[in-house]
């Protein structure tokens, strides 16, 4: 669909006319034609001279008048051009059902624990919730999953999407400490529910990985599980990791560290809202998160079609600028040569 996106420069079209009726005349511009001339010319073929000469002066006037029909084109072609003429082609965006997934991951230092076991090796606990976290992506296909990483603060790694090939990209990239040492559980909650209010409501879903307590952040886990609850969205929580004695890596050394996880806490976080708290020491936590979350309503399909235009002006300006170099070649009008070889053609 064509159309101007400026439609109201038009109104510049008539200016040059305007100024032309309104600039004043200079004082003395006459016509010697118009008054006439009473000079006496002596010329032994005065009848011949005189018709050379109208017709000189006819073709002279014929080049300016094709001169004042340049100008007026070069004018209609820039205002055409200050217009922004373009073709408006529809693009439509379709959204299927599904869910609207928040994922908050811990990458706190305590991440860094070998607690778990992966075909008789042992792994660091980032290095699992990332496998299954990757198994979880891709098992999600139509959701709009969006992913909040938080250690001593919180930021958002992903917005909401249903790119799962950029998600998983991303989620490669995640290593512990990269938010900082803490543990700022209450912040990494306030987060995801301001990015997932935004959807549309009954398929609000947070899900909250961590494997510590709350030490870090502004918010506290309680009140953001609250406004959570307000917004209607649900929180599962999932407890990483196992409590006591767990090897960690330090100065170099494998050392035997005293960590705990707040289950109480977690659990509370997740019934405030709904959702249910789960303990990842295999990944078999995960089914039943997937069973709760088919449970929800889906969100509807959503479909909007935009108008993504593609410029045009360049073309009237083109012509503008051939036009002003044809003025340029010849500012003094048509030359009466050439108009003198065509009117004999």
């Amino acid at each position: 669909m064509f159309s101007f996106d400026w439609p109201w420069a038009a109104v510049l079209l008539p200016l040059p006319l305007l100024i032309r009726w309104l600039w004043p005349r200079p004082h003395g511009a006459t016509d010697a034609y118009a008054h006439g001339d009473n000079s006496t010319l002596l010329h032994p073929a005065l009848g011949r001279l005189a018709s050379t000469f109208v017709a000189a002066r006819s073709l002279t006037h014929a080049g300016s008048r094709l001169q004042l029909a340049v100008l007026a084109l070069l004018w209609v072609f820039l205002v055409i051009a200050l217009m922004q003429p373009q073709w408006l082609e529809p693009y439509t965006e379709i959204r299927t059902e599904g869910y609207d997934l928040m994922l908050a991951v811990d990458t706190s230092r305590s991440m860094e624990a070998l607690d778990f076991t992966v075909q008789g090796r042992q792994v660091t606990r980032m290095a699992v919730i990332k496998g299954v976290l990757a198994r979880f992506i891709k098992a999600r296909d139509g959701d709009r999953i969006g992913i909040v990483v938080f250690g001593s603060q919180a930021f958002v790694l992903s917005p909401m999407t249903l790119d799962m090939q950029a998600l998983q990209s991303l989620l490669d990239g995640v290593v512990s400490r990269m938010a900082g040492d803490g543990t700022a559980i209450g912040d990494a909650i306030g987060l995801g529910v301001k990015k997932l209010r935004e959807r549309p409501e009954g398929s609000r879903v947070l899900i909250l990985v961590t494997d510590g307590e709350n030490t870090e952040g502004s918010l506290p886990p309680m009140l953001a599980a609250k406004l959570a609850a307000h917004e209607g969205i649900r929180i599962y929580t999932i407890g990483v990791g196992s409590k006591g004695l767990v090897p960690f890596y330090e100065d170099g050394r494998l050392k035997q560290v005293e960590m705990e996880i707040d289950e109480d806490l977690l659990t509370n976080v997740a019934k405030v809202t709904g959702g249910a708290y789960f303990r990842a020491t295999d990944t078999g936590a995960l089914e039943k998160i997937y069973r709760q979350i088919d449970t929800l309503e889906k969100t509807q399909a959503e479909s909007r079609t935009v108008m993504i235009p593609r410029p045009l002006y360049r073309w009237p300006l083109g012509l503008a600028l051939l036009l002003v170099f044809l003025l340029g070649m010849f500012p003094d009008g048509i030359p009466r040569a050439w108009l003198t070889r065509h009117a004999d053609g």
